[in-house]
């Protein structure tokens, strides 16, 4: 339970990797600066969201495998994976390819549901299957199946000269099942998360169920969690903007985009009743005492802080460098050399 005297053991960070449709190529090779920067300034992991039909990352499988060849040591995860995009077999070898390639640094998050705007892309995305595609956790635990190494055809063996069939997904990644990591909003999905072995993302959005109070909803996900899961790690992701280095101009900036975004946390929005953090803006030293305030920083000891989504390759640069050498010491954390 990180305090003032009990020192944060993780510290990563999250990108949406945004580009120009224009010139898509110089945003995906911002996000690998990002990510070689990171590194740099000992970040213990470096995570890329998903975005499908949007002006960000749609593949972060293969930007991480790009990353894992530019990079030696930090952990490379995804935040999350939709797996309703997903066929879990081939996903299960895209991501054991990409383990192996990073040597074994990939941690992959994954979330369940139906696709956002479902009835715009389902005759797309499953023109013949739509109405009994399953959604559910069991799509999940069919990634999990392969990836574990379980059957996935009932054929093994020489066929003809040279061809050798596997029944199973190739590569296999030994490791890659500890590494997996399961994205929920819910007290549901934080009980399935442990109860399947799973770690638990926890992000600047849960649902509120018990009271209206982020902070508290979220500690109280990230608790029946480890109840459920007592060895797996959590980590939690808020927007988080430290000031240290930054320009005036930077300042202003980052004060009216956090600005923008505060009407939507003041209430649960939508059907789901879908509750946002405030995102957190300041100097270090100021991020650091609102954290240590907050129920749900409090149950978790590494932390996913998600980079602003519409800032440019400077500003990110001047916010990692602050997080590494001013939030992350003011929260008690070391850097990896």
């Amino acid at each position: 339970m990180p305090s003032p005297g009990v020192p944060l053991e993780k510290l990563g960070f999250l990108t949406i990797g945004l580009f120009d449709e224009a010139d898509p190529r110089g945003g995906h090779e911002s996000t690998l600066r990002v990510i070689e920067l990171g590194e740099q300034l000992g970040f213990d992991s470096a995570w890329l969201r998903n975005r499908h039909l949007q002006y960000g990352i749609s593949s972060p499988v293969a930007v991480l495998a790009a990353a894992t060849q530019r990079t030696s040591r930090i952990e490379l995860g995804t935040a999350v994976i939709p797996l309703a995009w997903e066929n879990p077999l081939r996903l299960a070898e895209d991501l054991a390819t990409v383990d192996v390639l990073s040597g074994g640094r990939l941690n992959p998050g994954f979330s369940v549901g139906p696709p956002m705007h479902w009835d715009d892309v389902r005759a797309a995305l499953y023109p013949d299957t739509a109405d009994v595609e399953d959604f559910t956790y069991e799509r999940v635990a069919r990634l999990l199946r392969f990836v574990e190494g379980a059957p996935a055809s009932s054929f093994a063996g020489r066929e003809g000269v040279v061809e050798e069939w596997s029944d199973r997904v190739q590569p296999h990644s030994p490791g890659l099942r500890s590494r997996l990591w399961y994205g929920g909003a819910s007290l549901r999905s934080a009980v399935w998360a442990g109860e399947k072995g799973l770690h638990f993302l926890s992000s600047s959005v849960v649902k509120a169920e018990t009271s209206e109070d982020f902070a508290t909803e979220q500690a109280a996900q990230l608790q029946a969690f480890k109840a459920a899961n007592p060895t797996g790690r959590a980590s939690q992701g808020l927007v988080v903007i430290p000031t240290d280095s930054a320009s005036a101009d930077q300042r202003a900036k980052y004060a009216a985009y956090v600005e923008a975004r505060l009407p939507r946390t003041a209430t649960p929005q939508g059907p789901a009743r879908l509750m946002f953090a405030p995102d957190l803006v300041g100097t270090s030293e100021q991020i650091a005492e609102q954290l240590y305030a907050h129920a749900g920083f409090r149950e978790v000891t590494e932390v996913v802080f998600a980079l602003p989504f519409s800032f440019e390759h400077d500003d990110y640069v001047q916010i990692l460098t602050d997080m590494a050498q001013h939030l992350g010491p003011a929260l008690g954390w070391s850097p990896t050399a």
